[in-house]
């Protein structure tokens, strides 16, 4: 056994792990596809969102004269307009057909009409609707010595004061989008590298490499860097693509809150380290057991559908109320905590001291994890022919 210090061993696995994984076609093209689709998706977004309730409206005659009052009262419903002066029914009527406007409006203020293709929008007839009722009530108030702003004024000075126990966060929907995005992120990226721990560690197994580069380094020196190499691998293109995204989802307008993002986007960094060497350090562990690719499947299905439960229930929960007990309880259980905690923390239901907590009991858990991963990898790993069984593994790791 070689004198070399076990800082060194690790970081020369982690160092060998990275040069031949991230110069990998599948990382390469599959970090790409990745980028493509999601610059697709924030364009489309984009651009439903810059189409949305828009209307083009055209006038003529003398219902020219609502042009400002329609964009101001449709502003009110949400309803963005585009007024056009056009220069008689007629042009209109052929516009509306082609497509070109949505609606044409003529007539007096108090009593307008309006031709449309199919339908009229709801938020669009309110305002025009509006536009005519004020006309009239304002012809009657003059009609009655009395003058229609004074009126106006004074009903729209007229308002419900409302205090709220609990006021809404108008940033919550995105917080929410934000942390499901985390969610699903670091489920893919747990999942996708875990898999290649125990792919490895089989590969090393069945080749016999492993009896090599055991000659120079102990078991756990082998394991964990193997484990921290990928564990930066896929923080690599957790990096990479939320990165991105982040840029994308500014630069379109689709997310108004950066700096959560960015929040979100950090903590998402940190406990992909911690939920990735949770769960990877068992993938590692089930990988020892068998000599062949076609047994592995069967060995780390325990770990899979402990993941696929805890993805399923985190999200669920998250998506129900990330306030919730339930949601907080579960938030502090190590194996839900790397999928759970970073999504509150984005919805901003998580406290400092709940963060805490589960930090501290997710790093406790990976410490005993490496630990008996690491006994249960030395005892099985140089072990070839029919699979080890995981109690058999467990029992010669005492």
């Amino acid at each position: 056994m070689s004198t070399i210090s076990p800082a060194r061993a690790v970081r020369l696995v982690v160092k060998r792990e990275l040069n031949t994984r991230l110069r990998t076609r599948s990382f390469l093209v599959g970090t790409g596809l990745v980028l493509v689709l999601m610059i697709g998706f924030f364009l489309l977004q984009a651009s439903n969102a810059g189409g949305k309730d828009t209307s083009r409206i055209g006038l003529s005659g003398q219902a020219t004269g609502i042009s400002g009052p329609l964009r101001a009262i449709a502003a009110e419903y949400g309803l963005k307009v585009e007024p056009a002066t056009v220069p008689s029914a007629e042009d209109a009527r052929q516009k509306v057909t082609s497509g070109d406007l949505d609606a044409a409006v003529s007539g007096t203020a108090s009593d307008l009409t309006v031709l449309v293709k199919s339908d009229l929008d709801g938020k669009l007839r309110a305002a025009l609707t509006r536009i005519s009722q004020q006309q009239v009530l304002d012809g009657e108030l003059s009609a009655g010595g009395l003058r229609p702003s004074d009126v106006m004024s004074k009903v729209n000075g007229a308002k419900l004061a409302v205090s709220t126990v609990d006021p809404p966060d108008p940033d919550r929907e995105q917080r929410s989008f934000i942390g499901y995005a985390v969610i699903v992120l670091l489920y893919l990226g747990i999942v996708g590298y875990g898999a290649l721990v125990t792919q490895g560690v089989v590969e090393e197994k069945s080749s016999r490499v492993v009896e090599i580069l055991l000659s120079t380094l102990r078991p756990w020196q082998l394991m964990l860097g193997k484990v921290l190499g990928l564990a930066l691998v896929g923080l690599t293109q957790l990096v990479i693509i939320g990165a991105v995204g982040l840029v994308l989802a500014k630069a379109t307008g689709v997310l108004t809150i950066p700096g959560a993002a960015a929040g979100a986007l950090i903590w998402a960094v940190i406990w992909y380290l911690l939920g990735f060497l949770l769960y990877a350090t068992v993938f590692a562990a089930a990988g020892s057991l068998v000599s062949r690719q076609e047994d592995a499947q069967s060995v780390v299905a325990p770990v899979s559908i402990t993941l696929v439960i805890v993805f399923v229930v985190g999200l669920n929960v998250l998506l129900k109320d990330p306030d919730s007990t339930t949601s907080t309880v579960l938030s502090l259980v190590p194996v839900f905590s790397p999928i759970l905690m970073p999504g509150r923390i984005a919805a901003g239901a998580a406290s400092g001291l709940e963060i805490t907590a589960a930090l501290l009991l997710t790093v406790l858990f990976v410490g005993l994890f490496t630990w008996i991963a690491g006994k249960i990898y030395q005892n099985a790993v140089l072990r070839t022919g029919s699979r080890v069984s995981w109690r058999e593994a467990l029992g010669r790791a005492h």
